[in-house]
């Protein structure tokens, strides 16, 4: 069975006819309602520019918060590495130093 559903998504003032998993609707709707909120606010601070530019200022935000959360995700795991290196490390001076003894 094609689990596929077929919507309009409003993006600045203009639908988007999409096919996609059922389970995808309520983070698509989502991400949808957060770009409008984000290009109101730029149209209610920046009377003067077009549609396009306040698109293009709500991209760069949330790619920013992107790159910064992606930056994040790959601190932890490096943090995570080394942890376990360091607890190799540990296992294996104490073997070593135990037997040289």
């Amino acid at each position: 069975m094609d689990d596929k559903l077929s919507i309009n998504v409003n993006v600045a003032d203009r639908y988007y006819p999409l096919k996609i998993d059922r389970n995808d609707e309520e983070k698509i709707r989502k991400a949808a309602k957060l770009i409008n909120d984000k290009v109101l606010q730029y149209k209610q601070r920046y009377s003067d520019k077009d549609i396009q530019d306040y698109l293009a200022m709500a991209a760069l935000q949330f790619v920013i918060k992107l790159i910064e959360c992606e930056d994040s995700n790959n601190s932890s795991e490096l943090i995570s590495e080394i942890n376990e290196l360091d607890q190799w490390l540990g296992s294996f001076i104490s073997k070593h130093s135990t037997s040289s003894l």
